[in-house]
Parts: structure tokens; C-alpha cells; sequence
């Protein structure tokens, strides 16, 4: 990896071979995939994050909805309100805890992820199909190793 002196004389990768800096840029390139798919549906990246998990855990609280689609709480709470005020989830408060809210799908917010799962996984297909499906289930294997090796030192 190429080095480049700092000015207090430390070495530092340059920007391009940084893993920050190729997450943040494989990323955008992913999504630059994904976009035009959710702008057509009027919805952002973030509420789509938010309405898959919920697609795959159910009704969840708003701490753990908020670490699993990776967005911040305030961040979320906009976003909560949006969705809820287009009818694709329903937000209640935890009867055993009135502190906890909990957030679910509704059936209009399912009815809208099986709209789009069809252009999503072909989206999804022609990606694997520039890497192979062998490179990227290493990439995602590696990633997760990634992910939990650095969580087990916080």
C-alpha cells in the first residue's frame, strides 16, 4: 500500500487504498445501482433500509430497528414519521414499557417490498453477475469477518 508522509512525519495509505474510503466508494456503487429503482418509488435509501428490516424481523423496537438498518435514532424518527404518514409501518408504544416504542410493517408497507423485490434482486443479480456469485459471497464473508472482529474489541 503506497505511503505518504504527514506533515508531523507520520505515514499515512493514500486516500484510495484506505478501507474507510473504499467502503464509503464501494458502496456508492452499489447503490448508484439501487437509486433510480427507489427515486422512482418516491421513497429514500433509508427508508428502504427500514422497511426491510422490519420485512425480515417483524415488529421490533425503535433502538434495535435503528442499529440493524444502520441510522441514527433522530434520523429514524423522521423517518418513522414518513412512513407512517404514507401507511407502511404502524408505530406503537410498548404496553409493558411506555418508554419503548415499537415499530412494525403494515400490510400496505409489505404489499410496497414485494413491488420492488422483483427489480431489487435483478438489480442485486446483474451486480453479482460484474463479480460472479463466488467473489461475492467471499466479499460478504469477509466483510462479516470484518464487522465482527472489530465489534469484539468495543
Amino acid at each position: 500500500m503506497p505511503k505518504q508522509p504527514s506533515r508531523e512525519g507520520l505515514e499515512l495509505s493514500q486516500t484510495q487504498r484506505t478501507l474507510p474510503i473504499a467502503l464509503l466508494r464501494a458502496r456508492e456503487a452499489v447503490m448508484d445501482y439501487f437509486r433510480p429503482l427507489l427515486a422512482e418509488h418516491d421513497v429514500t435509501e433509508q427508508q428502504w433500509r427500514v422497511m426491510r428490516v422490519l420485512d425480515e424481523e417483524g415488529t421490533v423496537d425503535a433502538s434495535f430497528l435503528a442499529r440493524q438498518a444502520c441510522i441514527l435514532a433522530p434520523s429514524l424518527t423522521r423517518i418513522m414519521r414518513t412512513l407512517e404518514a404514507r401507511g407502511f409501518v404502524e408505530i406503537n408504544r410498548d404496553t409493558a414499557d411506555g418508554r419503548r416504542t415499537l415499530v412494525s410493517l403494515s400490510k400496505e408497507g409489505g404489499q410496497f417490498i414485494r413491488k420492488l423485490a422483483p427489480a431489487s434482486a435483478e438489480i442485486y443479480q446483474d451486480i453479482e453477475s460484474k463479480i460472479g456469485s463466488e467473489r461475492m459471497r467471499t466479499l460478504l464473508d469477509e466483510i462479516e469477518i470484518l464487522l465482527e472482529s472489530l465489534s469484539s474489541e468495543s
